[in-house]
């Protein structure tokens, strides 16, 4: 899975303008680092361009939804979005019985690698292993295999994405 500040977007025929996209994206990095506070808010409120040879619409739209929870996370507590805590029982069920589609014969994620991930995640909720946090979750990467056992790629991010926001309610 590729989210995050620091990954780049594809580039389609009609997207949303690189350099206003790659000047955001630095923006929110360096508020993440402790420079000059970003908002939420603000970044909501950003509109792109759209121009011939820009960034993918859809694909800068789920990074920046990505960017805004990162920045919800960073923010004082009492200006973080109310929402319920997750129980690690019940995390631990839910990512176990998560069903992945197979790719077929299209390519996909290596399925050893997202089982083996999805393995570490558990382990860590258990306490019998280093816990995996929602950074690590978004930052996550999977060999990607043509022929063999894969699972569906958007399947495997969609359910990454909603880890990931689970993690942060722990």
């Amino acid at each position: 899975m590729k989210t995050g500040t620091s990954a780049r977007p594809p580039v389609a025929l009609r997207g949303y303008d690189r350099n206003q996209v790659d000047g955001l994206l630095k923006r929110i990095s360096q508020a993440l680092k402790g420079g000059p506070p970003v908002s939420a808010d603000e970044v909501r409120a950003v509109r792109f361009d759209v121009v011939l040879r820009g960034y993918e619409q859809r694909a800068v739209d789920e990074l920046v939804r990505e960017c805004i929870r990162e920045l919800q996370v960073g923010a004082p507590f009492g200006e973080r979005p109310g929402r319920p805590r997750v129980h690690p029982g019940w995390l631990i069920n839910w990512i176990q019985n998560a069903r992945f589609s197979g790719a077929g014969l299209r390519s996909g994620y290596d399925v050893r690698d997202v089982d083996a991930f999805l393995d570490r995640v558990v382990s860590g909720l258990r306490g019998v292993a280093p816990p995996v946090t929602a950074r690590d979750v978004r930052e996550s990467v999977f060999r990607v295999v043509r022929l063999g056992p894969g699972y569906e790629e958007q399947e495997v991010d969609r359910f990454l994405v909603q880890l990931a926001a689970a993690l942060e309610r722990r």
